[in-house]
């Protein structure tokens, strides 16, 4: 299925990765769309695959790192329009938490950056539109595994 101009909606998972200490796992986008903004890992859920081996999947993909998924906690609508108003772009996006496991991460395949961040440093990002807000009440609601 094309990600650009699909007959449906693109069936995806964002991944909310936890530290011990506080902190997030932040990706920058390589690519359309939300290009060069920072979000979570995640991507295109396949065919016979459950949401966690998903998630497991993507993050090890775009950051080296390896997570438990422990819960789903947000679901996302990612709608783009072009100029003309068709949709671009429409991702329905089920975010899970999880918590990180191993590895340090590096750049994959989607990102062309990563970074562990603490909340409070959220504000120095160009993050995708509700990020921030997604995080922020993410952190109020868990605690370390």
């Amino acid at each position: 299925m094309s990600r650009e101009y699909p007959a449906t909606p693109v069936a995806s998972v964002g991944v909310i990765v936890r530290r011990d200490d506080g902190a997030v796992l932040l990706v920058r986008r390589a690519n359309p769309p939300s290009q060069g903004l920072w979000s979570v890992p995640g991507g295109r859920l396949e065919l016979g695959e459950t949401a966690a081996e998903c998630a497991r999947r993507e993050v090890r993909e775009e950051c080296g790192v390896e997570c438990v998924p422990t819960d789903v906690f947000h679901v996302v609508d990612r709608i783009y329009r072009n100029d003309e108003g068709r949709v671009q772009y429409h991702y329905v996006i089920v975010e899970l938490l999880a918590w990180w496991s191993s590895g340090e991460p590096v750049a994959g395949d989607d990102a062309s950056a990563v970074a562990w961040v603490h909340p409070t440093g959220l504000n120095a990002y160009d993050l995708t539109p509700g990020l921030e807000e997604v995080i922020v009440r993410m952190i109020a609601r868990s605690d370390p595994v």
